[in-house]
C-alpha cells in the first residue's frame, strides 16, 4: 500500500513525515530511492529542531543529491500548495547495488545513449598537436668586397615557403671591406627545413651569384 504525505509545506504535513522517519533514513527501503526524491521536492525547505527526523533525513537527502549535482545552485523557491506526495511501498534492495545505481530520471532514450557514446569518443580521439615554431639568426655571406649587398639580401628574400618568416636585417662589417648580412627568420618546424633553405635555395642558382655560403648564428625554439 503506498504511503501518502500531503501539505509538506505546513506543520502539519511536517510533523507526519517527521512521524514517519522515526527510526528510518529513507522513506521507503533502507537505500535512496525515487520516493525520496519525490517526497525531498515537496518540501519547500529543511524542517525545523521541532521535526528532528525529517530534519535528519533532509540534510541526508540533500548531500546526495548535491554530489550527483555539482554545478552551484543560485536558490529556488517553490511557492504554490503542494500536491499530496505518494512514496511506493517499502522493497527489498537488490543485492550488490548501491546508491552510486540510482537512476534518478529513467531510463535513458536511444538519442541520449548515442549523444553519450559521441562524447566518449571525442574525449578518446587525440587532439592534434600544434606544430612549433624557430626564430633563426642567420649570416649570409657574398664572395667579395664588390658583391652588391642590396641584391644580395633582395635575393634572400625572394626565397618564399609555406611556414617561412623573413624579419629584421642588418650589413655587420667582417673585414677588408667586407660586410655580411644577418637577418632574423621565423620558421614552423614541420613546414620547413633549415638545411633544405640553404642547400637547396639560398646557395644554389641565381642566388648563388651573391651568396657564397650560410651560417646559422642562433637557434632558438618559440
Amino acid at each position: 500500500m503506498a504511503i501518502t504525505f500531503t501539505d509538506l509545506h505546513t506543520q502539519s504535513g511536517l510533523k507526519s513525515l517527521d512521524q514517519h522517519l522515526s527510526g528510518k533514513s529513507y522513506v521507503s527501503g533502507d537505500q535512496l530511492t525515487k520516493d525520496d526524491i519525490k517526497v525531498y521536492a515537496a518540501v519547500l525547505e529543511k524542517p525545523g529542531d521541532a521535526f528532528p527526523n525529517a530534519s535528519k533525513w533532509y540534510d541526508s537527502l540533500a548531500s546526495q543529491l548535491a554530489a550527483s549535482f555539482p554545478g552551484k545552485a543560485v536558490g529556488v523557491r517553490i511557492g504554490c500548495k503542494g500536491a499530496p506526495v505518494e512514496a511506493a511501498p517499502a522493497k527489498a534492495a537488490p543485492g550488490g547495488d548501491d546508491d552510486d545505481d540510482l537512476d534518478l530520471f529513467g531510463d535513458e532514450t536511444e538519442d541520449e545513449k548515442k549523444a553519450a557514446e559521441e562524447r566518449e569518443a571525442s574525449k578518446k580521439k587525440p587532439s592534434k598537436k600544434e606544430s612549433g615554431k624557430s626564430s633563426i639568426l642567420m649570416d649570409v655571406k657574398p664572395w667579395d668586397d664588390e658583391t652588391d649587398m642590396k641584391k644580395l639580401e633582395e635575393a634572400v628574400r625572394s626565397v618564399e615557403m609555406p611556414g617561412l618568416f623573413w624579419g629584421a636585417s642588418k650589413l655587420v662589417p667582417v673585414g677588408y671591406g667586407i660586410k655580411k648580412l644577418q637577418i632574423m627568420l621565423t620558421i614552423i618546424d614541420d613546414l620547413v627545413s633549415v638545411d633544405t633553405l640553404v642547400e637547396d635555395h639560398l646557395t644554389v642558382e641565381p642566388i648563388n651569384e651573391y651568396v657564397q655560403s650560410c651560417d646559422i648564428v642562433a637557434f632558438n625554439k618559440i
